[in-house]
């Protein structure tokens, strides 16, 4: 069977399983009734649930209702859709290893048929968007990623929302954002790859608001949604100079026309500002700076969400966009740079904020921001396969430590607080295990699959044309701070003296298999995909060992025939020290971070109160994060939405109701000249006529008697006046 003509069914699959419980959820989950339609006690109860998994795994005599039996069907449905999609990914992907071109195409219809457009080269083009697929290497790591690491998420969230409500609207929302997700990366052109950009984001809104009852979910919600619309706009102003500069939207086209320009330096103007444009959107999706501020928010939704949205889709999709693009960015240099120096920025201002964080997925969401500027940092000196690498790394060890921190707010009965907890790691061994491995991996230590990408990073970033010491500088001292949160969440978490209540403690237990097994099996890619990008220097292993970035050579070949090139220059004896130099620099500042980690938090732990007494402006600085918020909310919100609305409502009254009212007054005053002039003048003139014609009249009515003996009369008279007159002559 040629699975690769049937790559179209791959977003279908889980798009299938949001329309099932769109259609017959609520039958299957009658309890996933809106609480907004029980009575006031199940309601509190609800709320109360949702808040903060009170009462997750205990007896159903402890506040519980028996789940019907057809409300495991709904998980078991939707994750049963996901595999199909993963099933299908393994399947086509090793059909696509085998194609000399590795690429395939498969075009359903014309999706948009435009007129014919006048392009920026005065020729003519029409543009065609199709509903069409494109699987190439790094389409199929992205499903395989977004698929795979979505399934194990389908399947930790059968135990995870076990009693929670809208058990079966949390799955169908869980299913059309893989759908959507899936549409973006395997989408051919632009125009289609939106749709599944759109589509994610407002995923994003339904998942992290899915407490609706809740103020500060609603609130999230609405952030995610308004600050991605803002990067939204300058996806859809790329798109469209895009079209007006080569005459169409469709990826192979636009590399094609990129790789053979007829006019080599007449259009390429635009091409920089198309860079930018797409830059500032992935801002958004990727969160970065100065759009990262809605994904710390993002932690409201359900812990299943965040692994799902900070892992391996939506905050991807920027990512995915720009090594997408890199054809473009390559014409670009100077865009690039802007894209490494925000990376950079981003991944240290993210680093610093995580040190202060007390809440346990806070600490990880602002750990995810950091380590998406270190991809942007790799896609800004031109090093895409390694950025993509890192994302595919990535989406192991953060999908399990976030999934580990829900198994952990589950044993602590909803708690999130770092400061109430202490000494898990006996309690629950399976979650502890995992996390450490994941700690591990994120720190950068030898062997695990954080260390080979994040290394890689380092050195492309002091080794690449676009790189420098700089970014580089910058680049370590995030990796030290990484490891020095990271271990920071654990030595508080599952380390020291338990800090908890004694009813929490009392309770403290560890998560189901349908939860740990998840955690098993991520904790086991932790440590074995990295594996798949050794550096060059370990040239002594076998080529499955450099797989990766081989594997995606047909999409980014011209950049790594650029980099080698500047790397053949010089003593390559000199640059295999240098690697292996900076390599156990970067394990040294690792082993550094959680050595510190360490003395701080379980050897003296006196110090952070010290320190936080010693420079307490710059602990508020951190914990106020930056105040960007504040910034934000009082430029941007009260600033110019709310400000801009009350200059408006001014403008309205007295400019706008200003002239209505003058208008009004001028047109009374007019009206009222006008009355003057119909009663004195035109009256007047009409009662003079008629009072004329009437004295005028006076004589003929004196005649007009209407006695016919009277006529008779008057015409005798008359004829003998006229013969008395004519008689004489």
């Amino acid at each position: 069977m040629n699975f690769l003509d049937l790559i179209w069914l791959i977003p279908l699959f889980p798009l299938a399983g949001a329309a099932v419980m769109l259609l017959v959820g609520r039958r299957l989950d009658p309890q996933g009734i809106s609480p907004h339609a029980l009575d006031e006690s199940l309601r509190e109860e609800l709320a109360q649930e949702a808040h903060g998994h009170a009462n997750h795994g205990h007896d159903d005599h402890d506040g519980h209702h028996p789940a019907p039996p057809t409300r495991k069907l709904v998980g078991v449905l939707c994750s049963g859709f996901v595999l199909l999609s993963v099933l299908l990914s393994i399947a086509a992907t090793l059909q696509l290893a085998g194609l000399s071109t590795r690429s395939h195409e498969v075009v359903l219809y014309d999706w948009i048929a435009a007129l014919p457009m006048v392009l920026t080269n005065g020729t003519i083009a029409t543009l065609n968007a199709q509903l069409g697929f494109l699987l190439d290497p790094l389409s199929a790591v992205m499903i395989l990623t977004v698929s795979g690491i979505s399934f194990l998420i389908h399947i930790y969230s059968i135990g995870y929302m076990e009693h929670d409500g809208g058990y079966y609207r949390f799955f169908g929302y869980l299913n059309l954002f893989v759908f959507f997700m899936l549409l973006l990366v395997l989408a051919n052109n632009y125009l289609l790859l939106f749709v599944g950009w759109e589509g994610v984001g407002l995923c994003s809104y339904l998942l992290i608001g899915f407490y609706f009852h809740k103020k500060s979910a609603g609130d999230a919600g609405n952030k995610a949604f308004l600050v991605n619309r803002i990067g939204d706009a300058g996806f859809l102003l790329a798109t469209m100079l895009l079209f007006v500069t080569f005459g169409t939207v469709r990826f192979t086209e636009v590399n094609a026309a990129v790789a053979s320009p007829g006019e080599p330096l007449a259009a390429w103007g635009a091409v920089a500002v198309i860079c930018f444009l797409y830059f500032f959107a992935s801002t958004g999706k990727s969160a970065q700076f100065p759009l990262f501020v809605w994904l710390p928010d993002a932690m409201e939704g359900p812990t299943p969400v965040s692994a799902l949205i900070h892992a391996a889709t939506m905050v991807t999709a920027g990512v995915y966009l720009i090594a997408r693009s890199n054809a473009l960015f390559q014409l670009a240099p100077e865009v690039s740079i802007i894209v490494a120096t925000v990376g950079a920025a981003t991944a240290l201002l993210a680093a610093t904020i995580a040190l202060v964080q007390m809440d346990i997925k806070r600490v990880l969401a602002y750990s995810t921001v950091s380590q998406l500027g270190f991809m942007f940092l790799a896609l800004g000196v031109g090093a895409y396969w390694v950025a993509v690498f890192h994302l595919f790394t990535h989406a192991f060890f953060k999908a399990l430590l976030f999934l580990g921190s829900g198994s952990v707010i589950h044993a602590m009965g909803g708690e999130q607080d770092m400061r109430n907890m202490g000494a898990l790691r006996d309690k629950i061994p399976v979650t502890f295990r995992t996390m450490f491995v994941g700690s591990l991996a994120i720190a950068g230590i030898p062997g695990l699959a954080g260390f080979f990408s994040k290394d890689e990073i380092l050195w492309q970033t002091v080794s690449s044309p676009l790189g420098s010491q700089l970014l580089y500088g910058v680049g370590l001292a995030t990796a030290a701070l990484t490891a020095f949160y990271m271990w920071r969440m654990m030595f508080l978490t599952f380390y020291g003296e338990p800090r908890m209540d004694a009813h929490t403690a009392a309770h403290v237990h560890e998560s189901p298999a349908v939860m740990t097994v998840p955690l098993v099996i991520l904790a086991a890619g932790s440590i074995l995909v990295g594996w798949l990008g050794v550096p060059k220097v370990w040239s002594a292993l076998p080529a499955l060992f450099h797989s990766f970035e081989h594997w995606l050579e047909p999409v980014t070949a011209p950049t790594i025939q650029a980099v080698g090139e500047a790397h053949s220059h010089g003593d390559d004896h000199g640059h295999e020290v240098l690697e292996w130099s900076l390599m156990a620099l970067s394990v040294a500042i690792a082993l550094a971070g959680i050595a510190v980690a360490r003395w701080v938090y379980l050897v003296n732990q006196a110090v952070p109160e010290r320190l936080q007494a010693k420079a307490p402006a710059l602990y508020r600085f951190l914990w106020n994060k930056w105040y960007l918020d504040d910034f934000y909310n009082a430029f941007f919100v009260r600033g110019l939405a709310l400000g801009g609305g009350r200059l408006m409502s001014a403008m309205d009254r007295q400019v706008v109701d200003g002239g209505v009212n003058g208008a009004g007054w001028l047109t009374k005053a007019i009206s009222s000249v006008s009355i003057w002039w119909d009663t004195y003048v035109v009256d007047g003139a009409v009662r003079l006529t008629a009072f004329t014609l009437r004295v005028v009249s006076i004589p003929v009515r004196l005649a007009q008697t209407g006695s016919l003996q009277g006529y008779a009369l008057m015409i005798v008279v008359g004829i003998l006046v006229l013969m008395g007159i004519f008689g004489r002559n």
